[in-house]
């Protein structure tokens, strides 16, 4: 029973383990997609300012089709900044979630560890108790034998002194 018990609490210490793993791992890949979104971010913002410096137009002048592509690269940034708001947004509601767990595990270990206290103040008591019962039986016992003891002296002291009594005195 207690290795099927001691089986069970390492299998399930594994899986916790385990757990924690996947979750760090996750937060891992979350962190690297963001960091992937602003590095094309970065590239884009790169290509939008070579666009703003880019002039085909008469005399040195941006022409429409310049415009409109930078225009473009802008809105391609602005497309990438929402969803590297939303990365950010999930990876945020999953460190929140991280740490409503540790929270939720921190309370629980405490309750625990409260409950433990209680127990143990419980048997202490108890224990006190007991020992205190089994001295107030030991002075009980002692005191029955002790009057049995004197109830016995008395019995021979008194069974003696009627036998040397009663005995006949040859009076010749």
């Amino acid at each position: 029973m207690k290795t099927l018990f001691m089986c069970l609490a390492l299998a399930l210490t594994f899986l916790v383990a385990r757990a924690a793993d996947t979750d760090s791992a996750t937060y891992n890949l979350q962190r690297k997609k963001i960091n992937m979104l602003l590095a094309e971010r970065s590239a884009k913002f790169s290509q939008y300012s070579q666009s703003l410096n880019t002039k085909t137009g008469i005399f040195g002048w941006q022409t429409k089709k310049d415009i409109r592509r930078s225009g473009e690269i802008l809105m391609d940034i602005a497309k990438t900044d929402e969803v590297i708001f939303r990365e950010i947004k999930v990876l945020l509601d999953f460190k929140t979630f991280q740490t409503t767990q540790v929270i939720a595990k921190s309370n629980d270990s405490e309750d625990r560890s409260y409950n433990y206290m209680v127990t143990i103040n419980k048997l202490r008591q108890q224990n006190e108790q007991l020992e205190l019962q089994r001295a107030q039986e030991v002075n009980q016992y002692r005191q029955k034998q002790t009057i049995h003891v004197i109830i016995i002296l008395l019995l021979i002291l008194t069974s003696i002194f009627l036998f040397f009594r009663k005995s006949p005195v040859n009076k010749a």
